[in-house]
C-alpha cells in the first residue's frame, strides 16, 4: 500500500478511482473582461506529472535536488508539482512579481539547479542567472505575453516540449513522507526571505483539515491567492486535491471580479487574508452584493471592526482561522467564539501568550503567541541553511509565532499585531482596523492600508499614523474630503497624521500590505502626502 500522504501517490490513488473528476478549474479574467478557464482532472494531474517528471531526469535532476517555480497560478503549476513529487526533486515556489537581486538571493539560496517561469517572468529569470552558473536549464511556459523567446540561450526550452511529449509512466522516488517536498519562503518584509524546508507530512497534515474548517464533499472551494504561499497552496489546493472537491482557481487576485467568479462557477466557500478584507470592503456597495452562492469564508485576519458589516454585505459566514508556514493553528468557527478572536487550538496544540521573560500573560495582556504539542514530537521548523533562525523559531519544542496577540477569560485568542508593528501613540494603541474600515467606507477610495512610522516629535516608542490610499480616480481625489470624513467619527488619537495617495498598494503574494515599501515611498514622493495637521 502506498503512503498517500506523498502528493504524487495520493493523485495516481484518486486517478484510479475517479480519473475524470473536473477537480481543479483555473480561470483567467481576459482584457475584455470575460472568463475563460482550463481544466485539470486527476487523470490529466497524473499524465502531466509523467511528463514533468521525464523531463527532471532529462534535465540531470536527482532526488533531492531543488528548482524553482517562478508564475502565477497556471495549471501548469499543479502539473509540476506532480512531477517534482514522481521524482523526487524539491521545488521552490516564488511570487512571479520577484526580480532583481532578491530573485537571485531566492533562487542562489536554495541551491536551485533550474527554473521553470511564465513568459512574462522571462527577462527577468534571465538577468537573475547571469550570475548563476549553477541554474543549468530554464523551461519557459509561453501565454503569450512575451512574443517571442531568446534563441540564443542553450539553457531555455518550451514548456511544450515537456507538456507534449509521449507519456511512460515510471513509478515515483520519494521512499518516506518525511522527505522534504518544497522550500517555502517567508515574506522576508523585515530581511532577506527565509526558506522553509517543508516535508509531505506538513502537506499532508494540513491538507487534513477540511472537515475542521466546515468543508463537506457539496462544496466547491475558490481562491485567488497565489500558490507560492502556503495558504492557497497548502489549505485550499491541498483539500480540494486531498478530499476529491470541485476547486476553481484564478489566475491571480482580483477584487472586482471575485464574486462574478464566484457566480459563474458556484463556489460556495474561498480564503481571504488580512488586508484583502479591507480590500474588499472598500469596492463599492452593488446591488447583487448578496446575491451569490458563498455559504462561508475562511478568513485569517477578519478585522473586528467590519467583521458583522462585512458578513452582513455579503450574507457569508465567517470562519476565522490563524496560522502561519511554519506551523500553529487556531480556529474560530461561526457562531461560536467571539467576534474578533482567532480562535482556540486543536486538540493537537496548546497556545500561550507570554511575556518577554517566556512567563504566561495574565487575560487581556498582550504578550507573543506561541504553541507546543500537546503530545509525540516536539514542534521543529527547519530554515535551509539557517540552524540559528531555526533554533530561534523552535525552542526546545516552543513555536514562537512573531506576532502579538492575547487572551480573553474564556480562553479565546486575539491577533493584536505582528512583533514591531503595533502603533502607539500618545501613551495608547491605536485601533488600525477601525481606521480602515472608516477610510474604506469613503465612496472614493478603492484600497487603504494603515501603518506606523517613527513619530516626527522623536517621542520614543511612539509613532505617526499613515494612511495609504488608493482613490478611485486620481485626479479627482480630494484629501480633504477624505480627512473630514475621518474627523466626523474617529477620536483625535486615532485621525491618521498624514495621507498618503498612490497608484497601488504594493502586497506580498498573500496580499498583505507591505509597510517598508509604502514607507520608502512616502519618503521618496513627499508631493503624494498629505500633512493632515497643516
Amino acid at each position: 500500500m502506498k503512503d498517500l500522504r506523498i502528493l504524487a501517490n495520493l493523485i495516481e490513488d484518486k486517478k484510479n478511482t475517479n480519473p475524470d473528476l473536473d477537480v481543479l478549474t483555473f480561470v483567467n479574467v481576459l482584457p475584455c473582461g470575460d472568463l475563460e478557464h482550463e481544466i485539470r482532472t486527476y487523470k490529466s494531474l497524473w499524465e502531466q506529472g509523467q511528463r514533468v517528471f521525464a523531463g527532471l531526469r532529462n534535465e540531470g535532476m536527482s532526488p533531492g535536488d531543488s528548482f524553482a517555480m517562478v508564475m502565477q497560478n497556471h495549471p501548469e503549476f499543479v502539473d509540476c508539482m506532480v512531477g517534482s513529487s514522481l521524482a523526487g526533486t524539491v521545488f521552490v515556489p516564488i511570487d512571479p512579481r520577484t526580480s532583481g537581486d532578491r530573485l537571485e538571493y531566492m533562487l542562489s539560496w536554495a541551491d536551485c539547479k533550474g527554473v521553470i517561469c511564465a513568459d512574462y517572468c522571462l527577462n527577468s529569470v534571465l538577468a537573475a542567472c547571469k550570475n548563476l552558473p549553477q541554474i543549468r536549464w530554464v523551461w519557459v511556459l509561453q501565454t503569450g505575453e512575451l512574443i517571442k523567446l531568446p534563441t540564443s540561450n542553450a539553457k531555455l526550452k518550451k514548456w511544450s516540449s515537456i507538456a507534449n511529449a509521449t507519456v511512460v509512466e515510471a513509478s515515483g522516488l520519494v521512499q518516506s513522507p518525511n522527505e522534504t517536498m518544497q522550500m517555502l519562503y517567508t515574506s522576508g518584509t523585515t530581511g532577506d526571505p527565509k526558506a522553509i524546508r517543508a516535508p509531505y507530512t506538513r502537506y499532508d497534515a494540513v491538507s487534513s483539515i477540511g472537515p475542521m474548517i466546515g468543508l463537506n464533499q457539496d462544496d466547491r472551494p475558490y481562491t485567488g491567492l497565489s500558490f507560492t504561499h502556503a495558504n492557497a497552496q497548502l489549505i485550499s489546493l491541498g483539500n480540494i486535491l486531498k478530499m476529491g472537491l470541485r476547486g476553481v482557481i484564478s489566475r491571480r487576485f482580483t477584487k472586482s471580479r471575485l464574486w462574478d467568479i464566484c457566480r459563474a462557477y458556484g463556489c460556495t466557500t474561498f480564503n481571504l487574508l488580512g488586508g484583502m478584507t479591507t480590500a474588499i470592503y472598500s469596492e463599492p456597495v452593488r446591488a447583487n452584493d448578496a446575491n451569490n452562492p458563498v455559504r462561508f469564508i475562511l478568513s485569517a485576519g477578519m478585522p473586528s471592526a467590519i467583521w458583522h458589516d462585512f458578513s452582513e454585505r455579503f450574507k457569508v459566514e465567517l470562519f476565522e482561522f490563524y496560522g502561519a508556514a511554519e506551523g500553529g493553528m487556531m480556529f474560530n468557527p461561526p457562531g461560536v467564539g467571539p467576534v474578533g478572536s482567532i480562535g482556540k487550538p486543536p486538540a493537537s496544540l496548546k497556545a500561550r501568550i507570554i511575556d518577554e521573560q517566556g512567563n504566561a500573560c495574565p487575560p487581556g495582556v498582550h504578550g507573543e503567541i506561541v504553541f507546543e504539542a500537546v503530545e509525540g514530537e516536539p514542534l521543529a521548523v527547519e530554515y535551509y541553511k539557517n540552524p540559528e533562525a531555526s533554533l530561534k523559531k523552535t525552542q526546545d519544542g516552543v513555536l514562537y509565532m512573531g506576532d502579538i496577540g492575547h487572551q480573553d477569560e474564556d480562553g479565546w485568542y486575539y491577533f493584536d499585531s505582528r512583533k514591531g508593528d503595533e502603533i502607539r501613540r500618545n501613551g495608547e494603541f491605536v485601533d488600525v482596523a477601525r481606521i480602515e474600515k472608516i477610510i474604506a467606507e469613503f465612496n472614493d477610495v478603492e484600497d487603504v492600508f494603515v501603518y506606523g512610522i517613527p513619530a516626527q516629535n522623536g517621542a520614543p516608542g511612539e509613532k505617526d499614523v499613515i494612511a495609504a490610499v488608493v482613490p478611485v480616480e486620481a485626479r479627482l481625489f480630494d484629501p480633504d474630503v477624505l480627512v473630514n470624513h475621518c474627523r466626523q467619527v474617529l477620536g483625535r488619537n486615532d485621525l491618521p497624521s498624514y495621507i498618503q495617495v498612490m497608484s497601488e498598494i504594493p502586497k506580498t503574494a498573500s496580499e498583505k500590505p507591505q509597510s517598508r515599501f509604502c514607507y520608502e515611498y512616502f519618503l521618496e514622493q513627499k508631493n503624494h502626502v498629505y500633512d493632515v495637521a497643516s
